[in-house]
């Protein structure tokens, strides 16, 4: 007779160690949730940019747009990685793993926000 957790996807999360407080999981999937949020901010963001037409220098403006666009397209697969990391350290009772989300979209609004100012200044 299988067990409940070997109908669960993944199993590779699923299928290590026991179950975490239920509280625990919940907020690991809330942070997903959010990162998610995020990168449709950022996909959001970036067809913005692009389809408003702003009067910024036109290859800035591109150039920003599509960093948004990657960025937004890159952090989900981050998040599921994050997500999955996250829930394995819960089940086997391992220290939480560090995440460079944060640190990733840190950098690519410093550069949207750089690419956006010479933008302007350029025009």
């Amino acid at each position: 007779m299988s067990r409940p957790d070997d109908r669960r996807f993944p199993g590779s999360v699923f299928g290590v160690g026991g179950e975490p407080d239920a509280r625990f999981t919940l907020a690991n999937e809330r942070t997903f949730l959010a990162w998610i949020r995020t990168a449709l901010a950022l996909v959001a963001g970036g067809v913005a940019l692009e389809a408003l037409g702003l009067d910024l220098h036109p290859g800035l403006r591109l150039a920003a747009s599509i960093v948004l666009i990657v960025a937004g397209t890159v952090v989900p697969l981050l998040a599921w990685s994050g997500w999955m990391r996250v829930e394995r350290a819960l089940r086997s009772g391992s220290p939480l793993p560090s995440t460079i989300v944060g640190v990733a979209l840190t950098i690519v609004v410093a550069v949207v926000g750089v690419l956006v100012l010479l933008g302007i200044l350029l025009r």
